[in-house]
């Protein structure tokens, strides 16, 4: 490959078979659940070159080595793992709500300590540093889209000692590299971007630290928390067009972002300013945000993010969402689809609302 290929370069090519006569141009799915024995694989549960061809792709993008695990909320449960008994872990208030929930239940069960925090309060993320065993962040947030200053937490939890993961599902590699601002770690919910078509259920974390890359393989054999073979090669398929999903998605978002803020019914608009997702609250209330989320024929009410098709949601549906998501919150994913027909059926949905 040339030297330093870009990502949209690195999306397409990484992950390959070498360029050879009669070598295959996409890595083959491997259906084996046993090896022959002598080499570094030999079971199905501690690699498979399906797997490997994924972790390649996504390693190259975030800048280290990646591992595959059968869901984003796996991977994170893994990360979790790493914390001794008691110890205390700092997360961001508004954080995915699997990542809310597995925290809350860790601490209920006096497996951990929890410090939740305002991202945007970076002093008040500092402090919460001070005796951490593991630094939690999300940037932007998830649904609130609050952006978190990434190297100096980071900086402050490595002085006390502690392990930073980062969790990049929303701004994927192309948007944000958390490696090189300081993240030991990185998650990612594959559901989501890297997949981009609503049709696979993985995760995945990389480091490029080897010594924790083999403390994460490890409690990945052990736990079992590992990816369908096909699962992993759709996954890969569908990185190979991140770079386009997400600058379309993007593009549009900033479009939508900037036409709802002059919309009567809507109150606020959260957008980052990069990215495919927009949050909003409507003027009217709940009552509102969920007619709006049932009176359009693109949009797809439902709760997953990240696909080649727009989906939203009232996030305050889900009870272990926090009291301080606005009930009227609506997280709206941008597809590929026309910017024009989105903003079409958004329209004539708000004009509906009393």
């Amino acid at each position: 490959m040339v030297d330093h290929p870009l990502p949209s370069t690195l999306a397409v090519h990484a992950g390959r078979p070498p360029h050879e006569a009669d070598e295959p141009l996409n890595t083959p799915i491997t259906m084996a659940s046993t090896f022959v024995g002598g080499g570094d694989r030999e079971y199905g549960r501690w690699g498979n070159p399906t797997w490997q061809a994924f972790e390649s792709a996504l390693g190259a993008l975030e800048g280290g080595r990646a591992l595959a695990f059968s869901s984003g909320l796996a991977a994170i449960s893994v990360v979790l793992d790493l914390v001794g008994q008691s110890g205390k872990v700092v997360a961001p208030a508004h954080s995915y709500n699997g990542t809310i929930v597995q925290l809350g239940d860790l601490e209920a069960r006096g497996r951990i300590t929890t410090a939740l925090v305002d991202v945007t309060d970076t002093a008040a993320c500092v402090a919460a540093c001070e005796d951490a065993a593991l630094v939690v962040l999300e940037s932007p947030t998830n649904p609130a889209l609050e952006i978190a200053d990434i190297e100096t937490i980071a900086a402050a939890a490595h002085e006390a000692g502690a392990y930073v993961v980062v969790d990049n599902t929303f701004a994927t590699p192309l948007l944000q590299k958390p490696i090189e601002l300081g993240a030991d770690i990185v998650v990612h919910s594959a559901t989501k971007y890297l997949s981009g078509h609503s049709d696979v259920l993985m995760g995945a974390l990389v480091t490029a630290d080897d010594e924790l890359y083999g403390v994460l393989k490890g409690r990945r054999d052990l736990l079992g928390a590992v990816p369908g073979t096909f699962e992993a090669w759709l996954a890969l398929r569908g990185m190979r067009t991140l770079h386009l999903r997400v600058e379309r998605a993007q593009s549009s978002a900033t479009e939508l972002a900037s036409r709802l803020a002059e919309h009567p019914a809507i109150a606020e608009v959260r957008y980052p300013g990069f990215g495919g997702i927009v949050s909003i609250v409507l003027a009217g209330g709940a009552m509102a945000a969920d007619l709006l989320t049932h009176s359009t024929e693109l949009w797809v009410y439902t709760t997953s993010l990240g696909g080649v098709e727009s989906t939203f949601e009232r996030r305050r549906r889900w009870k272990a969402e926090p009291a301080t998501i606005p009930e009227a919150l609506v997280r709206l994913s941008v597809g590929i689809e026309d910017v024009e027909d989105l903003w079409a059926d958004l329209e004539q949905a708000l004009a509906k609302l009393p």
